[in-house]
């Protein structure tokens, strides 16, 4: 008696590569990755120096927000880490101390001055050296102060995390950025090198993929690019017999646009997803 066929889910059947044919999937060209540009602290924006469509570097300013308060603060704060006045006056009085304190010993040596005027001398030193300590310190202390209004200005300027293309503006100068990832984001951009192939396959092709392995995507507008396996998901849709992979295909100039349908062929795949084909 013929085994009666299983029933698979027009998932199944849309992915498996018919008898005889090339294995060929369907999969979509996604950006490798995708941030929304937030601002980490509230203030006017002043100027947006990119537009929807504009290539951007990694490290590029692409907003400013207004920083009339920050360098206000910033002036201030490198005039007191370069201020020395305070300092020497702290090192004259020590060097002095110093010195009384060693004419002292002599005197006292000879018996010439009384063991409490040494013991003045003394101490009158030691308090100067102490002044001087805490100058040092307190010129310390202005150089942290001035690193900090200069990391507070840096916070007004936003930078691209990498090389890509800018795929919204959402503010505008004027507007108010707000800190927050519940707030509204300024840019969105997309990193377009690499480009992520997203697959779904069907369960009889697992196992005959790993990392690595090369593939050809065709897009359709009929160019064909080399590929390779870069992720293999390991939690499979039991809805509909499937699971994920993702490919890695360079596009160094960013001439491949992102969002473009496409087939993808896997070498040995037709004969193994048809040989398994209930």
């Amino acid at each position: 008696m013929t085994p009666r066929p299983r029933l698979l889910t027009a998932a199944c059947l849309l992915a498996l590569p018919l008898q005889g044919t090339a294995a060929s999937f369907d999969c979509l060209l996604e950006p490798s990755q995708t941030v929304e540009i937030r601002s980490a602290v509230e203030g006017l924006i002043h100027r947006i120096h990119v537009q929807r469509g504009d290539d951007v570097k990694a490290g590029q300013a692409v907003v400013e927000l207004d920083t009339a308060l920050e360098r206000s603060a910033l002036a201030v704060a490198r005039f007191r880490a370069t201020a020395e006045g305070r300092l020497v006056a702290s090192k004259n009085r020590m060097d002095y101390a110093q010195r009384k304190t060693k004419r002292s010993d002599e005197l006292h040596g000879g018996n010439f001055l009384s063991a409490q005027a040494r013991d003045e001398a003394e101490t009158e030193r030691k308090l100067a050296e102490a002044e001087h300590k805490e100058a040092l310190e307190n010129q310390e202390l202005a150089r942290l102060e001035l690193k900090r209004s200069m990391d507070l200005l840096n916070q007004k300027t936003l930078r691209s995390p990498f090389n890509g293309v800018v795929v919204e503006r959402m503010l505008n100068p004027g507007d108010l950025a707000e800190a927050g990832n519940g707030r509204k984001p300024i840019l969105k951009l997309a990193r377009m090198d690499p480009l992520h192939v997203e697959v779904v396959l069907p369960l009889a092709t697992f196992g005959k993929l790993k990392q690595g392995t090369s593939a050809r995507v065709k897009t359709e507008a009929g160019q064909a690019y080399d590929a390779k396996v870069k992720v293999v998901d390991r939690v499979f849709d039991a809805a509909s017999g499937t699971y994920g992979v993702q490919l890695e295909l360079p596009n160094p100039n960013g001439k491949i646009p992102a969002g473009l349908r496409c087939q993808v062929d896997f070498p040995g795949i037709a004969n193994l997803a048809t040989a398994q084909r209930p």
